[in-house]
């Protein structure tokens, strides 16, 4: 039987935590044959923050044995702003019965410059062994 985790994220910019508003935040599953499923689609609030997103997750039972299943989903997060960097989060952790908040820096780019798949921040999350 399947649960339910949900997953939150806080984008800022500098040291100082300074909020992003009106960045795109896309929430993806691995498929198959490499190929993500778009889960859902968020822009963050005058906060930096988004609503939510609930994602089915094993039941907590299952990953609470020795060589059982892994006691949470993953799930890759991809962020669009205007004036920064382009950001990917991948193997991000959601826990049954749990609000994960995801906290992503975004860097600002130079003046007059755009975004290019080459400039790509990736932010890789290591699995838990438990």
């Amino acid at each position: 039987m399947a649960s339910i985790g949900t997953i939150a994220v806080r984008v800022f910019t500098s040291m100082a935590r300074i909020p992003v508003q009106g960045a795109t935040v896309a929430f993806t599953q691995g498929g198959t044959g490499g190929r993500q499923t778009l889960l859902a689609v968020r822009v963050t609030d005058q906060n930096g923050h988004t609503v939510p997103v609930r994602i089915a997750t094993p039941d907590l039972a299952e990953g609470s044995q020795p060589g059982g299943a892994t006691p949470y989903a993953t799930c890759n997060i991809w962020i669009e702003a205007p004036g920064y960097e382009y950001s990917v989060s991948t193997g991000v952790q959601v826990f049954p019965g749990v609000e994960t908040v995801q906290d992503i820096a975004l860097i600002p780019l130079p003046e007059n410059t755009v975004p290019a798949p080459e400039n790509t921040q990736f932010n890789y999350t290591i699995p838990q062994t438990l």
